[in-house]
């Protein structure tokens, strides 16, 4: 996968960022150098094009998920970050998932598979209209969620219900609300201080 590395201190963990429909491996630079400029950053680029934009899984319209191709691209980006994680030498169980809307929520997809090392996201604008399992235990993971109380791209029952994902199923979860779908300097301070 397309992708760009900015080597930090090895003692910290590292920043895996992943960018919103359209956006590409460089875009969530400035957040991670925001939250702490100490850790290492991985940007990738999702290989899915939608009409010249950038995606991480196909979708069939908004808000309605490709499941099958969600599945197989959340595969394949686990493997691109085992690969990653040898040639960068990080630990993959160090790494803090940051998304932004698209990014975020096929880090979700990582982070609710249990056999994957996914312990901690950063998620701004997120959406997941999937079930999930109710036996499902996130309660070693640590999710902050920045969500828009007027999203146009997702409504609030769709934001309370990604938090109740996480909640329900014992994360530690931190709830941020903002306004659209965006991220502000207030949700990047309200996530720093969850780091």
């Amino acid at each position: 996968m397309k992708h760009v590395f900015k080597q930090g201190d090895v003692s910290n963990p590292t920043f895996v960022v992943l960018h919103g429909t359209g956006g590409n491996e460089h875009d969530l630079f400035p957040v991670a150098e925001y939250l702490n400029p100490t850790y290492s950053v991985l940007g990738v680029r999702g290989n899915i094009s939608e009409n010249g934009m950038n995606r991480f899984f196909k979708r069939h319209g908004e808000g309605q998920y490709d499941v099958e191709d969600l599945m197989y691209r959340t595969q394949e980006l686990h493997e691109f970050l085992e690969k990653a994680s040898q040639q960068y030498h990080f630990k993959l169980d160090d790494v803090i998932l940051v998304g932004f809307s698209n990014g975020s929520n096929i880090a979700i997809n990582l982070m609710l598979d249990p056999t994957m090392p996914y312990r901690k996201g950063l998620l701004f604008a997120p959406l997941y209209p999937l079930s999930v399992d109710d036996n499902l235990d996130l309660s070693d993971q640590t999710v902050f969620l920045s969500m828009g109380k007027n999203d146009p791209m997702v409504t609030r029952a769709q934001s309370d219900y990604v938090q109740s994902i996480f909640a329900d199923h014992g994360a530690h979860v931190t709830t941020h609300w903002v306004n659209s779908h965006e991220i502000t300097r207030e949700a990047l301070e309200a996530a720093k201080s969850s780091l």
